[in-house]
């Protein structure tokens, strides 16, 4: 078979011939317009500023009918700004076009000056004549398949439309050129690959370098916090400075010395950045860094499901109802864990790095606290027995943040003298999950075990 020919159009050509059915839009396997606003703007400023756009792909029956395989989207973008009377958003990122007036004087002498058009709001009968005719010159390339019939137009369309498009987080990632390599080089440090959570499928579509430019904004932008990843490129590349991304780099590098495998799961996509603010902060306390890490230990196993803020919420309660990167949420959060970092960190040190969990399971059980603190190891220990015999490993009620309400029910279980054995493997294999309030995930896990003595009885 031949090579495919190639062949260029002027756009007001191409789009004539597009609109006379000439060259067909609208295959049967075609997908329908996808394009958002913003997208129509980009490609409108790319042809006004002459700006390449890659060619279009067609297929030609015998009867010499074009179909379009790849570029569908594009050449309806086309149609809707010269045709349909679509109007450039007021947000368009280019919106000062610079062009050639022409003047002609009264002797019939033509000059050209020049001048800027901005196409914010304007459709394109509102543009200058020379723009429109700009436009309408641009250079359209297509590459053309011949002998084609439906099956092999089909084909054709399948093969170059297998891609995947930028997602929200890649595309916003090309609007920070400044510090880009800068942010690259961070998101392979030895932190990111060995002391988080992140899915390989997460690392693929941007989310380090996402969490990255979130925690340079949330440590030293956060007067300006915005929700939108382009909206924290765009702000960054104008207003961050060198010292703040050394600053962050160094922050990784000590946590790399402190950060241990059972406290990774904390820095994952969605809170990553706020763990690394605290962090920031903390290191304005001179305290040694193992103290945050023996803070995040803490926090993970003991507190995060049972300690709640000044609004009645746990820490993973605290986005329920509003978005993960709402400013509110983001403040509530940093708010909760400064105030129980303080908190950890002025403890007296005769009470122990574990005062806040032997109050949970005082407070539930009934029990005095100090007896509790003698016999924690135990507990402890036989917690971990039980659940390698009774838990598969993954499961989400082996999860850091259900350990205090587990723990409940091993020093119940003593207190009781009933052995949990049994009961625990039927439960783990009916339970996928666990209440995030620890006190009602102890409270339902408790008259879940009766039942199940009483059912024995």
């Amino acid at each position: 078979m031949a090579r495919p020919r190639k062949q260029t159009y002027t756009l007001e050509m191409y789009l004539k011939k597009n609109r006379k059915g000439d060259i067909d839009n609208n295959a049967d396997v075609q997908r329908n317009f996808v394009w958002n606003k913003e997208q129509i703007n980009e490609l409108v400023v790319t042809v006004l500023t002459d700006d390449y756009i890659p060619p279009i792909i067609l297929g030609e029956e015998e009867d010499s009918k074009l179909h379009i395989v790849d570029g569908g989207c594009r050449t309806a973008a086309l149609r809707k700004f010269r045709e349909m009377n679509y109007k450039i958003t007021s947000v368009v990122e280019n919106a000062l076009i610079p062009y050639k007036k022409k003047y002609v004087d009264e002797g019939g002498a033509v000059t050209f000056e020049d001048a800027v058009c901005d196409i914010r709001n304007k459709t394109f009968e509102k543009l200058p004549v020379e723009l429109q005719e700009k436009f309408d010159e641009y250079q359209i390339e297509t590459v053309i398949h011949e002998c084609c019939d439906s099956s092999r137009i089909s084909k054709y369309i399948k093969r170059y439309n297998n891609h995947v498009a930028m997602n929200p987080d890649q595309r916003a990632f090309t609007y920070i050129d400044r510090f880009a390599s800068r942010i690259r080089k961070i998101a392979e440090s030895r932190f990111f690959v060995e002391c988080s959570s992140y899915t390989e499928k997460e690392r693929t579509k941007g989310a380090v370098e996402r969490v990255v430019v979130e925690t340079i904004m949330c440590t030293g932008h956060f007067d300006h916090w915005k929700t939108q990843p382009k909206a924290v490129c765009k702000y960054l590349n104008e207003h961050a400075s060198r010292e703040e991304w050394e600053r962050l780099s160094d922050d990784l590098r000590r946590l790399e010395h402190i950060v241990t495998d059972d406290m990774r799961e904390i820095f994952n996509k969605k809170d990553s950045f706020i763990f690394l603010t605290l962090f920031d902060r903390f290191t304005r306390c001179h305290e040694a860094d193992i103290r945050f890490a023996d803070f995040l230990r803490e926090f993970q196993f003991h507190l995060r499901g049972v300690r709640k803020n000044e609004k009645g919420l746990l820490f993973d309660e605290i986005d329920r109802e509003l978005g993960t990167k709402d400013r509110q949420v983001v403040t509530d959060k940093l708010a909760m864990l400064e105030g129980l970092l303080k908190e950890f960190l002025q403890h007296d040190a005769d009470e122990g790095p574990d005062s806040g969990l032997v109050s949970f399971l005082a407070d539930n059980l009934e029990m005095d606290g100090k007896d509790i603190q003698a016999d924690l190891d135990l507990y402890e220990e036989s917690l971990d027995v039980l659940l390698d015999e009774t838990v598969k490993i993954g499961s989400k009620i082996r999860s850091a943040g259900n350990r205090p309400s587990l723990l409940a029910m091993m020093v119940y279980s003593y207190k009781e003298d009933k052995d949990l054995d049994e009961w625990m493997t039927v439960y783990a294999g009916k339970h996928t999950g666990y209440q995030v309030d620890q006190r009602k995930n102890f409270q339902q896990m408790r008259a879940d075990f009766e039942r199940f003595l009483r059912g024995k009885g």
